[in-house]
């Protein structure tokens, strides 16, 4: 009787632990091709323009890391690309950890597009897509300090308008209050 519960112990936690190894092994798996991925695609990244000055296409990984990884390299060169490649992510990307950091980049890439600018009334829309991506991106998560910075920063670029706020000349009237300080007109006892 007790060999039988102990053979039965040992059969559990063999059976468990073949399963927690089956599951790091699958884990490792997942690793390597992301790996992979990540270095097709910032191979693919680092070639942008053939001699013409013509972009060429870039084939689109199929792992969404490694389309993250492509994107946040293509935003030091191609603002464009990036923007798309962000964008594609929000969309369809099935993980929303990677949401989140794409838009959070996204946000960063307008903001560093903004600050490129030279002239205010030019770096205006990239300083509103940023605050946007920025506010989408403490939506999902209000607890994203980064983005809460980098929105602030934002606003103080470009600070936002009162709409609610209406002059209409003088203030409204304010209602007679009762002082409570003695008259000194008043006779004391």
């Amino acid at each position: 009787m007790k060999r039988t519960h102990g053979h039965l112990i040992f059969g559990a936690i063999a059976v468990a632990a073949a399963l927690v190894t089956g599951g790091e092994i699958a884990r490792l798996l997942h690793a390597e091709e992301v790996d992979a991925a990540v270095v097709d695609a910032t191979n693919v990244t680092n070639i942008t323009h053939v001699a013409n000055k013509q972009a060429i296409a870039r084939p689109t990984p199929a792992l969404p890391e490694a389309r993250l990884i492509q994107a946040v390299a293509l935003s030091k060169t191609d603002y464009d690309g990036a923007l798309a490649a962000y964008k594609a992510i929000i969309q369809s990307s099935g993980r929303e950890d990677l949401r989140r950091i794409a838009l959070y980049d996204l946000g960063n890439l307008h903001l560093e597009q903004a600050l490129r600018m030279s002239d205010e009334q030019q770096s205006l829309p990239y300083l509103e897509l940023a605050k946007q991506s920025y506010r989408d991106e403490l939506r999902r998560d209000p607890s994203d300090w980064d983005a809460r910075y980098n929105l602030e920063r934002a606003l103080r670029l470009a600070p936002e308008q009162d709409d609610d706020f209406e002059d209409t000349g003088s203030p409204p009237p304010k209602e007679k209050e009762r002082s409570t300080i003695a008259d000194p007109r008043m006779d004391l006892p």
